[in-house]
């Protein structure tokens, strides 16, 4: 069934409807969260919190984002997490937690004590090159390559034009580019 079909079906009282979008979409949900909070424990509140919003939204029949409904969900939790940041006054910080890592989500392969070495001070260098981009460039960065999200999704959740996505990820490219020039970093293994 498609998603606006399992809406339907939550509206007409099916409460399984519910279980089968949250289940065929917490990934990407908890992932656009925990890509801007950096938290694990806040991140699930959080999701949470956007769960429940989801909920009351379709039982007051204010839901009319026909076919958008991923959109639509990660557009609310994206909301969250800035008010939350508002309440806190403080903006997210971009960092690497014990719990969680960007490079955590990359296939590893067997490889030796100096590779495995290699790579770890690598990924250190880019998570430090990403750190020092502007937030909105880092923000598109992530959600595209770390949290798998097209352009159409990225614009969608940040308010932005496709064009500004895209743009946005454009200077992120030519940004790191340039700082690994300018840093004479070799990433090859």
């Amino acid at each position: 069934m498609s998603d606006q079909e399992l809406v339907n079906q939550y509206l007409l009282g099916h409460q399984t409807a519910i279980e089968q979008l949250i289940h065929r979409h917490k990934r990407k949900i908890f992932t656009s969260i925990m890509l801007l909070v950096k938290d694990k424990q806040l991140a699930e509140d959080l999701f949470q919190d956007t769960l429940i919003k989801v909920i009351n939204t379709l039982r007051s029949g204010n839901y009319n984002e026909e076919g958008k409904f991923l959109p639509w969900v990660v557009r609310i939790a994206h909301n969250l997490v800035i008010d939350h940041f508002r309440r806190e006054k403080r903006m997210p910080m971009l960092r690497e937690t014990e719990e969680f890592s960007i490079f955590d989500t990359l296939h590893s392969y067997d490889e030796n004590a100096q590779d495995k070495l290699l790579k770890t001070q690598i990924h250190a260098e880019i998570r430090e090159l990403i750190n020092q981009l502007p937030f909105e460039q880092k923000e598109v960065l992530l959600m595209r390559h770390f949290a798998d999200m097209s352009f159409k999704e990225i614009a969608e959740l940040t308010n932005v034009s496709i064009n500004t996505a895209l743009g946005r990820m454009r200077y992120a490219l030519i940004n790191l580019r340039k700082m690994i020039e300018d840093k004479k970093i070799n990433f090859q293994l």
